[in-house]
């Protein structure tokens, strides 16, 4: 062997040793995968935003329901700031063509900006303009309202194949802890959908899905067995709530489109998340113990904006003595 053949050989195996070491020590940096590929961060949530508010008429006629105020600011955006504050930034808005509001809302507006800079008002936007900074807006078309569940399913190109969230902006929720937050963790400790409850009074269940209880893991989490929407009374299969706060796996999106239209033609999710615990889909409830308020209805909304008014460090005095005025 000569000298050139004989340090290739070196220089070779010098190589194959370096690569075999990266190779034992390299510790991937993408987000984590369970071993059907799914991504397990949820990084995304889907806002259905195209009802029409018909209970708020007449104000609906013109202004979007969801851009109602809490004090002085949008309910939307309470939402938004709820999923924010449990680490998710993506928002995908489902909407409809009657609510530019919501869109020019939540884009950044530099020359609105700098105009209130020159008249020393910035700060009357500086925590929205933060919020900007920090999230992602998609809005998709829902071109006819045909049920919660086609709403969900219009966002499958924006989701693809991740665990996401799902935040129906007429629940607003004060607690200790941002809502979505342990629904998340819960959702990736067991690979699992996860629904929010709530605990309510037998007579109002039949305004909201009932969930049927199965193992428990806690207090608070649960697996769900079954679930029934807006069941009178005697129908229900427990008084805990669902109460529009969701972690879905991809999976949802199959069983939305293999479900059925009821009469009315709407494809229900309740029906769709039923049909993924027929097919042994884990589904959990996560039991919510918080000041939570209806803003779909206008007596919801109203009691909402009293709970914010009071923990407003700038008017709750003054709407603490109001109340105590009026009644």
């Amino acid at each position: 062997m000569n000298k050139i053949t004989f340090f290739s050989l070196i220089g070779i195996v010098i190589i194959a040793a370096g690569a075999y070491v990266a190779f034992k020590t390299y510790q991937p940096s993408h987000t984590p995968f369970d071993e059907k590929g799914m991504n397990m961060k949820v990084s995304k949530v889907v806002i259905p935003a195209a009802g029409y508010g018909t209970r708020f008429l007449p104000i609906t006629k013109s202004i979007p329901k969801e851009m109602l105020p809490l004090l002085n600011k949008p309910a939307l955006q309470e939402v938004v700031e709820e999923s924010v504050a449990s680490g998710i930034n993506h928002f995908c808005m489902i909407m409809n063509d009657n609510k530019p509001e919501i869109k020019d809302y939540f884009t950044p507006d530099p020359a609105f900006r700098d105009m209130l800079a020159q008249s020393g008002k910035e700060h009357y936007v500086k925590e929205l303009n933060e919020l900007l900074e920090k999230t992602t807006f998609s809005y998709v078309k829902q071109p006819e309202m045909l049920g919660l569940g086609h709403a969900i399913l219009m966002a499958r190109p924006v989701i693809q194949n991740e665990l996401f969230g799902v935040l129906l902006p007429d629940m607003v929720i004060f607690g200790d802890e941002p809502c979505m937050k342990p629904l998340v963790e819960a959702a990736q400790e067991h690979e699992a959908t996860v629904i929010a409850v709530m605990e309510v009074p037998w007579d109002d269940i039949s305004s909201y899905g009932s969930i049927k209880i199965g193992k428990k893991f806690t207090d608070n989490l649960m697996e769900i067995d079954a679930l029934i929407e807006k069941p009178k009374r005697e129908d229900a299969y427990s008084n805990l709530a669902v109460l529009g706060r969701y972690v879905f796996t991809p999976a949802i999106f199959d069983a939305i489109e293999e479900t059925a239209p009821q009469a009315v033609g709407e494809i229900q999710l309740t029906d769709a998340i039923n049909l993924l615990v027929e097919r042994g889909h884990k589904v959990l409830a996560y039991r919510v113990d918080a000041d939570i308020y209806d803003l779909g209805r206008p007596q919801g909304w109203l009691a909402a904006n009293i709970h914010v008014g009071l923990q407003s460090p700038e008017f709750g005095p003054e709407v603490k003595k109001l109340i105590k005025k009026l009644v």
